[in-house]
């Protein structure tokens, strides 16, 4: 039979070499590119208070200052430490005449390690370790009754 349909044969036979080598072949490239990314920033975190101190009166025990942070950031912060200073001694509205100063005060372990990443939210984290103290002065500090020391805190 093969010799009456030579054509046909030969046809069917290129044709299935063809979707043989088809199904084996691929296609090769060679390229380069470029890409970048940004690196974001931080917003600066808030310093909180939590210890409410009790009414100080010279020579009074040093009291222990407290706190928690809050991180408005999209992910943790690492804080180093936490530093208070006392910025300012506001005197009473009434107060008796004298002086009142921020040396009528003792703030001390100032700088408190945290080494900590602080979540993200309010409220978080904490520092302790600073201490505030009403020092007894030989001298009259009646200035001083009802005053209002203000702290201030820096973070590294």
């Amino acid at each position: 039979m093969l010799r009456h349909h030579p054509k046909k044969f030969i046809v069917v036979l290129v044709g299935a070499l063809a979707i043989a080598g088809a199904a084996y072949a691929y296609w090769t490239a060679g390229g380069s590119g470029t890409g970048s990314a940004a690196a974001g920033t931080t917003s600066a975190l808030t310093v909180n208070q939590t210890t409410n101190l009790t009414a100080m009166y010279p020579g009074d025990s040093a009291q222990t200052i407290t706190g928690t942070f809050d991180n408005p950031n999209s992910g943790p912060a690492y804080v180093a430490t936490v530093t208070a200073s006392i910025s300012s001694v506001t005197k009473a509205a009434g107060a008796p005449a004298g002086t009142c100063d921020a040396t009528d005060f003792t703030l001390a372990n100032a700088a408190m390690t945290v080494g900590a990443e602080v979540p993200t939210g309010n409220g978080k984290g904490t520092w302790t370790g600073a201490t505030l103290k009403f020092n007894n002065k030989a001298s009259n500090q009646d200035g001083c009754k009802l005053a209002t020391v203000n702290l201030a805190y820096t973070i590294s």
